[in-house]
């Protein structure tokens, strides 16, 4: 369980607010955190991984309190178990892939969670390579690979996914899905993608001016929105597209077709001739079954 309290003041732009937040989340939990620019998401996760300090406030983790302004306790962000991945990768460029999780794993780092780290993440051909030679899907799974050698309970994504393009991204959200579930963390995950958010997160909070205005799961807060005036479609399945961890859908919708990737869960049971709703808020498109 973590417990936060945090108060923080800080500029965004030519706005100055404070961050005040009091919220739990669950241990084992995929939270998703949206908000408009400058609302303060990455500050959430600065402040939780220590490269931030609030002004007042606790940060407790799992009955361990990383911070505690009434006592000073202010742990350093080398001692909270943690992962963090940032959206420019932040990867060595002089170092090889190897090289890379090699100097982010401890001494006495266990060697087979690292292989199994390399074979999930399918980064074998890849060793030996430096960043400025891969692809950004293929840098973020470096990444990712990266944040987890150490065995972090806690995994913290700021927008990792928002500059790849649709394929790639939809086979990252699995790998992240698939590392949340198998190595049991705790992930919180900045993102304005409502798709992302729908098929990996059970919980979103969303953040406007330093505070939290809503808290739930994402189908109730995202579901009325996204099926709202004009930005939504009846439509009928034309066909459909399989392919490596995602299919591509073509629905016609009036006379035009509109072509939408989804992931293997979103698939499923879907067929040609089913009645469709296409919901799109900032050129995303969501599909929902009749």
């Amino acid at each position: 369980m973590i417990k936060l309290d945090l108060h923080k003041s800080f500029k965004s732009g030519a706005n100055s607010f404070t961050l005040n937040l009091q919220t739990e989340i669950k241990e084992g939990s995929f939270v998703a955190i949206r908000g408009k620019s400058g609302a303060g998401k990455s500050t959430l996760l600065r402040l939780l991984a220590g490269l931030l300090s609030p002004e007042a406030g606790k940060i407790q983790v799992n009955d361990q309190n990383w911070f505690e302004s009434a006592t000073g306790t202010n742990l350093s962000i080398q001692t909270r178990n943690i992962g963090f991945v940032f959206q420019d990768y932040a990867l060595f460029p002089h170092l090889t892939v190897k090289q890379n999780l090699e100097f982010a794993a401890d001494k006495d780092a266990d060697k087979e969670h690292v292989e199994d780290l390399i074979q999930v993440m399918e980064l074998n051909e890849l060793l030996d390579r430096k960043p400025d030679t891969l692809s950004g899907g293929q840098k973020q799974r470096v990444a990712l690979a990266r944040a987890l050698v150490r065995k972090p309970s806690l995994l913290l994504l700021d927008e990792p996914l928002s500059a790849l393009d649709t394929e790639i991204r939809i086979k990252l959200q699995q790998h992240i899905k698939q590392l949340h579930q198998r190595f049991k963390l705790t992930t919180l995950m900045v993102t304005h993608d409502q798709g992302e958010i729908l098929r990996m997160a059970d919980r979103l909070i969303e953040i406007e001016d330093g505070k939290i205005v809503a808290d739930g799961k994402p189908t109730e807060i995202l579901g009325s929105k996204a099926l709202s005036g004009k930005f939504s479609f009846n439509g009928e399945v034309l066909s459909i597209e399989d392919q490596e961890f995602i299919s591509i859908v073509t629905v016609l919708v009036g006379l035009d077709t509109v072509r939408i990737v989804l992931d293997e869960s979103e698939r499923k049971g879907l067929k040609i001739g089913d009645k469709v709703i296409v919901a799109s808020k900032a050129f995303n498109p969501i599909l929902y079954k009749l």
